[in-house]
C-alpha cells in the first residue's frame, strides 16, 4: 500500500511515529498525481516549491515542535482560490497568464498549518459547469471509469483525492460544485453554511452563493481540513462568528432525519434512489428517527438560481475587460472593438451563454420579471426550510440524479441545469451540506447521500455523516 492510499489522518499519525517523512508522502503523491494527469487531467498547474514546504514539516518534526493534523498533508487547491506565486486561472483563456500576488484566506490558513500544497485542480471554467468540461484546459475525467466526467465544476479537486493525487482538496460551492463531484468520484464534499469560511481570494462567480469547500476520503479527514479554514477573517464582511469544534460523535441514535417528499418525487436513476433509500434506512436502523417534511419551493428553486447567480456573474465578469489584467486581443481597431473581441476570445461558450443570461434578467424591462421574482422565492425557500428544521435535524437527499456522466455527449442546457435539482436549495438558502459515498450503481459508478442542516449547524452535519460513516456507510470500494 502506498502512502498516498492512506487517509490524511492515518498518515498525520504515521508521520509523527516517524514511520514516514513529510517528504515522503509528498513525493509518493507527486508520482500518483503525475501517472494519472495524461488519463486523469486533474491538475492545471503543479506546485515547484511544495517539496520545500514538505521539509520545513519535517525540519519541525525533527525540532520536536507540535504538528497540526493537516502538517505534511499534500493538499489540492481548486484554481479559482488564489495563492500566491501561482497560476490561479479559473481554467480560462481570460486568466491563463495570471499569477496571484496574494493568498486568498484559506490558502493562509493551510500554509500556516504546514500543509503541501501540491497544485492546482483543473475545474469548469469560472466554476460554471457540472462535468468538469467546459475550461480551458480540457476536461476532468472519473477516475472510476474514465469514459465518465469527474463532475463539476470541482472535477479536479474530487478526482484527485480519488485516485490518491492527493489527500486533501479545497473546492468551491455554488449551487453543488463540491458535493456533485464528490458523489461522482466517490468521496467526501462539505459544503459550509454561508460565511463559515471566508471568501477572500476566492474570485467571484456569485458573491451571494459562492463558498469554498473541504474535499476528503472520509467525514474525519474532511472535517479536520473544514476546521483549519472556519476562522474568522476581518477581511470577509460576510463571516459568522460561529465555529465548529473538535468533537465528532458520530451518534444517530434520535437524530431526527427529515425525508423532503418533493425531492424524492422528482426524477432520478433507479440505482440513485435504492442506494439513497438504503442509506435512510441504515441510519434509522442504527437509531434516527425518519420523517417526512414538505418544502413546497424547493423544486423551483432551480429556476431561480440560475437567474440570481447568472445575474451576479454578469456583473463579477465584468471586470474582465482586456485593459487591468488577463486576457487582451490583439489586432483591435478601436477600445469598444478590444473590449468585444478580449472578452468573446477569453470567454468559453458557458460562461458567455451565463454572462448573457444575467445580463437579460437585470436589463430594464425584464428585471422585475425575473431577477426580483428569483429573489422573492429565494426568500419564500428560506423560510421553508426554517420551519422543516422545526421538525427535523437533518435532511436527507440525493447529491445528483445520476451516478455518472458520459463524456463527450451533447448535451442540452436545460437539461444539464434541471440536474441541479437537489443540491441547489440548500445552496439557495446557505446550508450546510455533505456528500458521502452510499452504493454504486450498476455499472459501478459511485451514489452519493447529500446530509443538509439548518444554518450555522455545520458540526452536526458532520456528526451525522460521521455517524453513518461509523455504522458502515461510506464505503466506496
Amino acid at each position: 500500500m502506498k502512502l498516498c492510499d492512506h487517509t490524511a489522518l492515518e498518515l498525520a499519525e504515521m508521520l509523527r511515529k516517524r514511520q514516514c517523512s513529510a517528504k515522503e508522502i509528498y513525493l509518493d503523491t507527486l508520482q500518483r498525481a503525475k501517472e494519472k494527469q495524461d488519463s486523469i487531467n486533474a491538475y492545471i498547474t503543479f506546485n515547484d516549491e511544495a517539496e520545500k514546504a514538505a521539509e520545513a514539516v519535517d525540519n519541525m518534526l525533527a525540532d520536536g515542535k507540535e504538528l497540526t493534523l493537516i502538517a505534511g498533508i499534500p493538499i489540492a487547491v481548486k484554481d479559482n482560490i488564489s495563492t500566491k506565486g501561482l497560476r490561479t486561472t479559473c481554467a480560462s483563456k481570460m486568466l491563463s497568464d495570471y499569477i496571484s500576488p496574494y493568498d486568498a484566506f484559506a490558502v493562509e490558513r493551510l500554509k500556516s498549518a504546514g500543509a503541501v500544497i501540491i497544485g492546482k485542480s483543473n475545474m469548469d471554467e469560472f466554476a460554471m459547469g457540472s462535468a468538469s468540461d467546459t475550461g480551458y484546459y480540457g476536461a476532468v475525467r472519473n477516475p472510476v471509469n474514465t469514459s465518465y466526467s469527474a463532475g463539476g465544476s470541482s472535477g479536479g479537486s474530487a478526482a484527485s483525492i480519488s485516485y490518491g493525487g492527493a489527500l486533501l482538496a479545497l473546492g468551491s460551492d455554488t449551487g453543488g460544485s463540491v458535493r456533485q463531484p464528490a458523489s461522482l468520484c466517490g468521496v467526501v464534499g462539505f459544503c459550509p453554511s454561508y460565511g463559515a469560511v471566508s471568501r477572500y481570494g476566492l474570485i467571484a462567480f456569485a458573491s451571494s452563493l459562492d463558498r469554498i469547500g473541504a474535499i476528503g476520503r472520509t467525514v474525519s479527514d474532511t472535517f479536520i481540513l473544514h476546521n483549519i479554514i472556519n476562522v474568522a477573517d476581518p477581511k470577509d464582511v460576510t463571516m459568522s462568528d460561529i465555529f465548529c469544534s473538535f468533537n465528532l460523535k458520530g451518534e444517530l441514535k434520535g437524530v431526527k432525519v427529515g425525508v423532503v417528499k418533493e425531492l424524492f418525487d422528482c426524477f432520478m436513476d433507479d440505482d440513485v434512489r435504492s442506494s439513497v433509500m438504503a442509506a435512510i434506512k441504515l441510519m434509522e436502523k442504527n437509531g434516527a428517527v425518519i420523517k417526512e417534511i414538505s418544502i413546497p419551493s424547493i423544486r423551483s428553486a432551480v429556476n431561480a438560481y440560475y437567474i440570481i447567480s447568472s445575474a451576479e456573474a454578469s456583473s463579477n465578469l465584468a471586470r474582465y475587460d482586456g485593459i487591468r489584467y488577463g486576457y487582451r486581443s490583439d489586432g483591435s481597431g478601436s477600445l469598444a472593438e478590444m473590449y468585444r473581441k478580449s472578452r468573446s476570445e477569453g470567454f468559453g461558450t458557458e460562461v458567455k451563454r451565463r454572462i448573457m443570461l444575467g445580463t437579460f434578467v437585470l436589463s430594464e424591462g425584464f428585471c422585475d420579471d425575473y431577477y426580483k421574482r428569483a429573489a422573492a422565492l429565494r426568500r419564500r425557500l428560506c423560510a421553508e426550510f426554517n420551519e422543516a428544521f422545526e421538525q427535523c435535524d437533518i435532511i436527507a437527499a440525493p447529491v445528483y440524479p445520476q451516478a455518472g456522466i458520459k463524456l463527450g455527449e451533447s448535451k442540452d442546457p436545460i437539461d444539464v441545469y434541471s440536474a441541479d435539482v437537489f443540491t441547489v436549495p440548500s445552496s439557495m438558502a446557505g446550508l450546510p451540506s455533505i456528500s458521502i459515498p452510499c452504493g454504486k450503481n450498476k455499472e459501478g459508478l459511485p451514489v452519493g447521500l447529500q446530509l443538509i442542516g439548518n444554518r450555522f449547524c455545520d458540526n452536526m452535519v458532520f456528526d451525522a455523516a460521521y455517524g453513518y460513516e461509523l455504522v458502515g456507510g461510506g464505503i466506496n470500494d
